[in-house]
Parts: structure tokens; C-alpha cells; sequence
């Protein structure tokens, strides 16, 4: 009973990508389809990123604005002598 169940699982999967594959070698572009964020367009357009990259546009803004406080402070201390 579980090697049938077993044959029937992997028969089912092999079925699926042998379909995946059929379908990807018929389309036009032929490609995988792009599953990262960040590449698909209407999320794009909405502002939306994937969180890595959010993440690192948000630590490069504050490593930007600690500089710029940290050079306004150096610049009032100049000013006072």
C-alpha cells in the first residue's frame, strides 16, 4: 500500500514538471518565469520591493543623514572658534 502511494506520488510529480517543462519550451521568450519582487513591474510601479532591497535603501538613507548631522556639528564647532 505505501509503494503504491509512493509510485503514484512520484509518477504525479513527474508528470507536473515534465508539463512545466513542455509549457516553457512552447512559450514565445521560453524562460522560467521571474519569481523575485523586485523584477515585476506592476509592483514597481506601486513602490513595492522586495525587503532586502527596501532594507538597504533604508540603511543607506540613515548612513546618509548621520553624515550629514555629523558634518553640520563639525561646521557649528568651527564656527565657534
Amino acid at each position: 500500500m505505501v509503494i503504491k502511494v509512493l509510485l503514484l506520488t512520484i509518477l504525479i510529480l513527474a508528470v507536473s514538471f515534465i508539463g512545466f517543462a513542455i509549457s516553457i519550451l512552447i512559450k514565445k521568450n521560453g524562460r522560467f518565469p521571474e519569481l523575485h519582487i523586485g523584477a515585476n513591474k506592476d509592483l514597481k510601479k506601486k513602490g513595492i520591493a522586495c525587503a532586502t532591497s527596501q532594507d538597504k535603501m533604508e540603511q543607506l538613507k540613515l548612513k546618509k543623514s548621520i553624515h550629514f548631522k555629523q558634518l553640520t556639528i563639525l561646521d557649528k564647532e568651527f564656527d565657534k572658534l
